[in-house]
C-alpha cells in the first residue's frame, strides 16, 4: 500500500521534482553541466557486452568501492563498469579515482519515468547497491527486470532500524528485492534478518579493504615548506557546530604551544568561506586554500575546503580528531586516519562507524572525547608526549592493515553473479 502510493506521487510530483533539482542547482548542490543525469538522460554511451552497475550515495561510500571497481577490472577485465553517485563532491572525487575506462553517472531522481529511461539506455546485467540507501521506484523497477541486485557493505543504523521497524512490510517488500545481502557485521546482518531479508552474508566491511587516500607530492612538498617545524593537528571532516568548539580547542592548546597550526577539513567543502569568516571573526589568522592563501608564520587556522585532499592532510598532520563526532551525525571514516599513521581522536557521535571504532579503542589506538575541554587536553597531551602518540598510532595501523583479506570474502560471494556474465580469467582463477 505504501509502496504504491508512493510510486503514484512520484508520477505526479515530476514538475515539483524538476523544480527541487533546479534550485539544488542554483546553490551548486548539482552539476549544471549534467543536470538531465538526474532525469534520467544519459551522458554517454553504453558499451557493448556486460555492464555491472554500482551505486553508491555520496563522499564515503564512493570511496569505499574504489578497491572493488579494481578487483573486478582486474578479474573480469570483459565486464563495463558504471558508477552512480548523487552528490557533486563524490562525481568530483570519481573523476578523479575511477579507473578508465568506468563511467560515472548521476543516479536519477526516483521518478518512474526517469528511472526506466536510464535503465533502459544501461540495461545493466548486474547491480551492487552500495550500504542503505533504499529508492523504493528504483529497486522494484530492478527487480521487475529480473537483474540480479545485491547489497553490498550493507549497514543499518539506530535510526534507520527504529524507522523501517515501524514500516515493516514495507522495508520486507524493499529487501526482497536483493538477490543477495552482504553485511558488514554481525549486528547488521541481525537488524536486516529481523527487517525481512533473507540470503544474507557477513563478509565484513569492505572499508578495511580501501587503499589509503592518495596525495600529490607536490602539494605535499609545498605544505611542508610552508608549516616548517610548527606543531600541527587536524580537524577532519567537521560538520556545522564542531568548527567553533576546534577553534576554542586552538585557543586553549595555543597556551602551551604559541605556534600550533589548526588544520580544519569541513566534510562540505562549500562552508569553507563561512567557515573562515566566522573564525576570522572570533579574532584568528585564518588562511583559505580554496583562496590560494599561503600558511605564513601569522597564520593560526587553515581552512582545508578543497575536495579530495584529505590523504594530504592526514600525512601532515600526526594527530586527528574525527569530525562528525562532537555534534549528532554518527562520525566519519577513523580507518583512514589510521592507514595514514594518525593519532586519533573522536567524540562520542560514531553510530556510523561502531564496530571499527571499537575495535581501534579496544587496542588503545584511539582516545575517545565528550567535549572540547577533553578534546584540548587530549591534543595538548598527545603533542607532549611522542612515545604515547607512537604507541596509539601503531595500535590503530595495526587494526586498520589486519582485514585486507574481506576484498577476497567479497568477491568469493560475487563470482557465481559474475561467472554467468562472462567467463572466469586467468588472473581469478590464480586467487581461487
Amino acid at each position: 500500500m505504501i509502496l504504491s502510493a508512493y510510486r503514484g506521487l512520484s508520477y505526479a510530483a515530476a514538475p515539483i521534482l524538476r523544480g527541487f533539482i533546479d534550485r539544488r542547482r542554483l546553490r551548486g548542490k548539482e552539476d549544471s553541466a549534467r543536470i538531465n543525469e538526474r532525469f534520467g538522460q544519459p551522458s554517454e554511451q553504453r558499451p557493448s557486452g556486460s555492464v555491472v552497475w554500482f551505486h553508491a550515495a555520496s563522499v564515503g561510500e564512493s570511496i569505499s568501492i574504489l578497491s572493488l571497481v579494481n578487483r573486478l577490472k582486474e578479474d573480469y577485465p570483459a565486464l563495463s563498469i558504471l558508477v552512480t553517485t548523487g552528490t557533486v563532491t563524490s562525481a568530483k572525487i570519481m573523476a578523479d579515482r575511477l579507473p578508465k575506462p568506468v563511467i560515472h553517472q548521476f543516479i536519477p531522481i526516483d521518478q518512474p519515468v526517469w528511472i526506466q529511461k536510464f535503465l533502459d539506455h544501461w540495461k545493466p546485467n548486474l547491480v551492487l547497491w552500495i550500504e542503505s540507501e533504499f529508492w523504493p521506484n528504483l529497486l522494484t523497477a530492478i527487480k521487475a527486470r529480473n537483474i540480479p541486485l545485491i547489497l553490498v557493505n550493507a549497514r543499518v543504523s539506530p535510526s534507520s532500524f527504529r524507522g523501517w521497524k515501524r514500516l515493516p512490510r514495507t522495508i520486507s517488500r524493499l529487501l526482497h528485492c536483493f538477490s543477495l545481502c552482504l553485511a558488514q557485521s554481525e549486528q547488521d546482518a541481525e537488524k536486516l534478518r529481523i527487517l525481512g531479508a533473507e540470503q544474507i552474508r557477513i563478509p565484513g566491511n569492505i572499508k578495511y579493504a580501501a587503499d589509503p587516500l592518495p596525495v600529490d607530492d607536490a602539494a605535499l612538498s609545498s605544505l611542508w615548506n610552508e608549516i616548517g617545524a610548527r606543531p600541527i593537528w587536524v580537524a577532519a571532516s567537521t560538520h556545522e557546530g564542531e568548527e567553533i568548539k576546534v577553534a576554542d580547542v586552538h585557543a586553549a592548546v595555543a597556551q602551551n604551544y604559541p605556534d600550533i597550526l589548526t588544520i580544519i577539513i569541513p566534510r562540505h567543502p562549500a562552508r569553507g568561506a563561512e567557515i573562515a569568516s566566522t573564525l576570522a571573526m572570533r579574532g584568528l589568522s585564518v588562511a583559505q586554500r580554496s583562496e590560494v592563501q599561503t600558511i605564513t608564520s601569522e597564520s593560526e587556522i587553515y581552512v582545508a575546503d578543497t575536495v579530495g585532499e584529505l590523504g594530504l592532510f592526514y600525512r601532515l598532520a600526526p594527530i586527528a580528531f574525527i569530525g562528525g563526532t562532537l555534534v549528532p551525525h554518527g562520525g566519519q571514516n577513523i580507518l583512514e586516519a589510521a592507514k595514514l599513521e594518525c593519532a586519533i581522536i573522536h567524540g562520542p557521535s560514531t553510530t556510523n562507524f561502531t564496530e571499527i571504532t571499537i575495535e581501534i579503542a579496544d587496542v588503545g589506538g584511539s582516545i575517545s572525547i565528550t567535549n572540547e575541554i577533553e578534546l584540548a587536553d587530549a591534543v595538548g597531551g598527545l603533542l607532549a608526549d611522542k612515545e604515547r602518540r607512537a604507541a596509539q598510532i601503531s595500535a590503530a595501523s595495526t587494526i586498520a592493515k589486519s582485514k585486507s583479506d574481506i576484498l577476497d570474502h567479497v568477491m568469493r560471494e560475487l563470482a557465481p553473479f559474475l561467472a554467468s556474465l562472462t567467463p572466469q580469467t586467468a588472473t581469478q582463477d590464480a586467487r581461487a
